[in-house]
């Protein structure tokens, strides 16, 4: 029998040490309040909006673990536009979000995608790509936007080093401690990177197909300070050829107009970029801008109603792609996805600051 990775943050810690727990899939459906496409920041702060209106919540995310872009590709990167948080990892950001949102006790349908979406009288019915059926009357996009792949090496050799010595995103910092180093790119995290790995790395270097960086000014400066110093190289140039046994690596060649250079290497991080796949979310009969949802910027809502959609997956006038920004669309979005899971009760507006049910809640009382 297949079976699902479910994860409940009750007890969280902010060290993210909780372990996921792995079921069968259950035969009949799973019905809840509202479940919740995409377990990155934006979709983790729904469940803390939603659980303060009580509203239980189940997420479907398709890697495996919360934290979405934070957690897959930059971890360690530092964050400073969070609301009163100076300063933060993209895991940390992760951690805090899941001690938030402990009380509320979501679960996690974790290494699984949102397949095959139904309307059935009064609710939505979704079902995953391992075969979990989840009803609820709510349901809310919150996938980033989408599903994101790298842009991998199109060269022989290299599916069979990935993992070992290709690699294309930065999941631990240490992995790279005394490596022999060679980034490959010239955006943000091609430099990024560079600069963040360069006092582990035993030896390390930069390749971009150009000498021309579209990455932020001071970090182009900083890089090329540490070149003029002798303390890394940069070589202009594509990388054409891999060397060594896989799936170890040797050394690359690059060639560049002026001819070609065997730059030698045990390491290679590849930052071509990410493609955008909708996958599945793609039939579900939104109306889409250039693969972005569009919304009523009152509520969230979609095209369909009781489908909502919130964080970089939406499209509206003025709208920036910036973390804050989702959290505040996710604030939006529960006060009208309340009126579809109880459309008897009234809806009751409290702070969390005066509330005395609220502090029960959350356990603060």
């Amino acid at each position: 029998m297949n079976e699902r990775a479910i994860l409940t943050p009750a007890g969280a810690d902010p060290t993210g040490t909780d372990r996921a727990r792995t079921g069968t899939i259950r035969s009949e459906p799973i019905r809840t309040d509202m479940v919740i496409v995409g377990a990155g920041p934006v979709g983790l702060f729904a469940v803390f909006e939603a659980g303060l209106l009580n509203m239980r919540c189940h997420l479907i995310d398709n890697l495996d673990r919360p934290g979405g872009q934070c957690a897959e590709l930059y971890p360690d990167k530092p964050i400073y536009d969070i609301p009163a948080v100076p300063h933060c990892t993209g895991q940390e950001l992760t951690d805090l979000l899941m001690k938030q949102i402990a009380p509320f006790e979501p679960t996690f349908h974790l290494s699984q995608q949102a397949e095959r979406l139904e309307r059935l009288e009064g609710r939505w019915r979704v079902t995953t790509s391992i075969g979990q059926v989840l009803e609820a009357p709510a349901i809310v996009i919150a996938a980033g936007a989408g599903s994101f792949v790298p842009r991998r090496l199109p060269l022989p050799g290299a599916e069979a080093r990935e993992g070992r010595s290709i690699h294309y995103v930065v999941r631990r910092m240490e992995d790279f401690r005394d490596k022999d180093l060679l980034i490959a790119g010239g955006g943000d995290s091609a430099l990024d990177w560079t600069l963040n790995l360069h006092p582990l790395a035993a030896r390390l270097a930069l390749v971009h197909r150009r000498d021309d960086f579209r990455a932020a000014p001071d970090s182009v400066m900083r890089m090329r300070d540490l070149v003029g110093a002798g303390h890394m190289a940069l070589h202009i140039g594509q990388i054409t050829e891999l060397h060594g046994v896989a799936p170890e690596l040797e050394a690359v060649t690059v060639k560049s107009p002026k001819g070609e250079v065997l730059v030698p290497c045990d390491t290679l991080l590849a930052f071509y970029g990410l493609k955008m796949e909708l996958g599945p979310l793609a039939e579900w009969g939104l109306n889409l801008d250039r693969n972005l949802i569009e919304v009523d910027t009152a509520t969230f809502e979609t095209n369909q109603s009781g489908l909502f959609a919130i964080g970089d997956i939406i499209t509206y006038p003025g709208k920036l792609k910036l973390i804050l920004s989702g959290f505040h669309e996710a604030a939006l979005m529960v006060q009208k996805a309340f009126r579809y899971c109880f459309p008897d009760q009234k809806l009751v507006f409290r702070y969390t600051t005066s509330s005395t049910d609220l502090h029960e809640k959350l356990g603060v009382a």
